[in-house]
C-alpha cells in the first residue's frame, strides 16, 4: 500500500453512496424481460433512449457521416491521425448553433469561448480546476445530483456547501438560503469561489424561475465569485416555463460591458442528455473568460473527444431540419412518457413534485416512511430495491434535507418496463397500507380492551366501595 498515492487509498470517491449501491445491486440481477423478468428494474439511470429511432433514420439517410466520407471520398485518414485539443472548427460551429436553438435563438454563443470535453463530467471538474485550490468551496442547492460528490471534489480537493431547499416552495432557491450557505461556509473557514446550479434540475426536472437566476446574478455580483450554469438537461424541457439559459439573463441585464460580472459566468453543457448519446462522451464548457478558456483549452487533452465523432455530429447537428424534427419530437415523447409514471403513481397513491424537464421525477414518498427520519427513507429504499426489485435514488443520496423523497427516471426503458415497474410499486405500496392499516386496527383494539378492562376494573373498584360502606 505504501507504493500507492494516497489518491488511490483514500474513500472520498463517493462510491459508498447509496445512489451507487443501487446500481450495484442492479448490475448484479439485471432485469430482462425474457432472460430475468423478476430482475432489479433500472430506474436510477438518467438516460434517453425514447428518440433513437429519429438518430438512426438520420444515419441510414446519410451513409456517408456514418462512413466518414466527404463528397464519396473517405476521410478516414484525415480523422485517424493527430487532432489538436481545440477540436474541430466545423463541429464547435454545429454544437453553439443547437444550443442557441435550443434556447430559442434568444442568445448566440462564440466558438472562441467554447472548450470540447469528454462529457459534462470532464467539464465541471475541469471548471473547478480552473476556478478552485484544494479547500475552497462550491455552494450547490439540494438536492443536487449525486455525482457531483465525486465530479467536483475527488481529484481537485474543492469542497461543497450545500444551499438547502425545501418542499415548502418546491424547492426553490432563495436569497436567505444563499446567504446562510455562505455563512456556513465561512465558520468552516473555507473561502467560497462560486455557485454551481443544474438547470434544468437534476434530481427536480423542473427549469429555474426567472427570479431564482436574478437572485443567483446579484448574488455572485455582491460576493464577486463564479456562477457555473450546467445545463446538460436544457433541451429536454417538454412543457412550461420555458427553459431560460442563465446567458439569457446576462444579455437582458446588457451585463456584456460588465467584465467584473460577465467573466465569471460559465455554462457547462453536453449531448449525452438532449441527444441520448452519453457514450459518446461529448461534454462543452462555455466561458466569457478568455483566461479560463485557454487553460481548460489546455486541460482538455487529458479528455479528448475523437475526431470521428466529431465528424459525425457536425454533420447531424449542421443539418436544422433534423435538429427542429428531432427536439420537436423528442419533447413529445418525454412529455408523454412523464405523464406515464405521474399517472402510474397518482394510481398507487404516490405524488410526484411538479415538473417540465428532464429524464426523472422527484416522488414523494414521505407518507410511506415508518417515521420521519432517514433511517426510514433507507430502511423503505432497501425494501424498494431488494423486494420491489426496482432501483430509484433516495433523496438522501441527492443530499436532500427532507426523508422521503425518491428520484425515478423514466426514460431509459420501455414502455412494458415502466408499466411492470408501477405495478411492482403499487403492490408494494398496497400491502404497505394494509400492514398499516391491519397495525392501526390492532392499535385500536387494543386501546378498546385496554379501556374496557379500565372501566371494568373502575366498576369493581367502585362496586367494593359501595360494599364496604354497607
Amino acid at each position: 500500500m505504501g507504493l500507492l498515492s494516497r489518491k488511490v487509498t483514500c474513500n472520498s470517491h463517493g462510491q459508498d453512496s447509496s445512489y451507487f449501491l443501487g446500481w450495484q445491486e442492479y448490475e448484479k440481477n439485471p432485469y430482462d424481460e425474457v432472460k430475468n423478468p423478476k430482475g432489479i428494474i433500472q430506474m436510477g439511470l438518467a438516460e434517453n433512449q425514447l428518440s433513437f429511432d429519429i438518430l438512426e433514420s438520420w444515419l441510414a439517410k446519410n451513409p456517408e457521416a456514418a462512413s466518414f466520407k466527404r463528397d464519396g471520398q473517405s476521410i478516414f485518414k484525415e480523422l485517424a491521425l493527430f487532432q489538436d485539443y481545440h477540436g474541430l472548427p466545423a463541429f464547435k460551429k454545429a454544437l453553439v448553433d443547437f444550443m442557441a436553438e435550443i434556447r430559442g435563438n434568444k442568445v448566440t454563443f462564440d466558438t472562441n469561448n467554447i472548450v470540447l470535453t469528454a462529457g459534462a463530467t470532464s467539464a465541471n471538474e475541469t471548471l473547478m480546476f480552473c476556478l478552485a485550490e484544494k479547500g475552497d468551496a462550491f455552494l450547490l442547492p439540494t438536492p443536487y445530483y449525486p455525482g457531483f460528490d465525486r465530479d467536483l471534489k475527488w481529484r481537485t480537493g474543492a469542497e461543497i456547501v450545500p444551499i438547502v431547499c425545501t418542499s415548502s416552495n418546491g424547492f426553490k432557491i432563495t436569497e436567505s438560503a444563499l446567504e446562510e450557505a455562505y455563512q456556513e461556509a465561512q465558520k468552516r473557514k473555507l473561502r467560497v469561489k462560486g455557485v454551481l446550479v443544474t438547470n434544468p434540475s437534476n434530481p427536480l426536472g423542473t427549469t429555474m424561475s426567472r427570479n431564482e437566476l436574478d437572485i443567483l446574478v446579484n448574488f455572485i455580483t455582491d460576493k464577486e465569485i463564479h456562477l457555473i450554469s450546467d445545463e446538460i438537461y436544457s433541451g429536454t424541457v417538454f412543457s412550461s416555463p420555458a427553459f431560460i439559459s442563465i446567458m439569457e439573463v446576462l444579455k437582458d441585464r446588457k451585463l456584456e460591458n460588465d467584465s467584473q460580472v460577465w467573466e465569471r459566468v460559465h455554462v457547462v453543457y453536453s449531448l449525452s442528455k438532449d441527444l441520448g448519446l452519453p457514450g459518446f462522451r461529448v461534454g462543452a464548457i462555455y466561458s466569457n473568460d478568455p483566461i479560463v478558456v485557454a487553460a481548460a483549452t489546455k486541460m482538455s487533452s487529458f479528455g479528448l473527444v475523437s475526431s470521428q465523432t466529431q465528424f459525425l455530429l457536425s454533420a447531424m447537428l449542421s443539418d436544422k431540419k433534423f435538429t427542429k424534427e428531432y427536439l420537436s419530437k423528442n419533447h413529445k415523447r418525454l412529455q408523454k412518457r412523464q405523464n406515464k409514471l405521474v399517472s402510474g403513481l397518482e394510481k398507487a397513491g404516490i405524488s410526484c413534485l411538479e415538473s417540465n424537464a428532464g429524464l426523472f421525477c422527484w416522488v414523494d414518498m414521505r407518507h410511506l416512511l415508518s417515521s420521519n427520519t432517514f433511517e426510514a427513507e433507507m430502511e423503505l429504499w432497501k425494501r424498494i430495491v431488494y423486494e420491489v426489485k426496482l432501483n430509484i435514488s433516495p433523496g438522501s443520496s441527492c443530499h436532500c434535507t427532507e426523508p422521503g423523497w425518491f428520484r425515478v427516471c423514466f426514460a431509459n426503458m420501455s414502455e412494458d418496463t415502466l408499466k411492470l415497474a408501477l405495478k411492482r410499486l403499487k403492490s408494494f405500496v398496497g400491502s404497505i397500507t394494509i400492514n398499516n392499516q391491519s397495525h392501526q386496527e390492532l392499535k385500536n383494539t387494543r386501546k378498546k380492551n385496554r379501556n374496557n378492562w379500565v372501566f371494568r376494573l373502575s366498576f369493581q373498584s367502585f362496586h367494593d366501595r359501595e360494599q364496604e360502606e354497607r
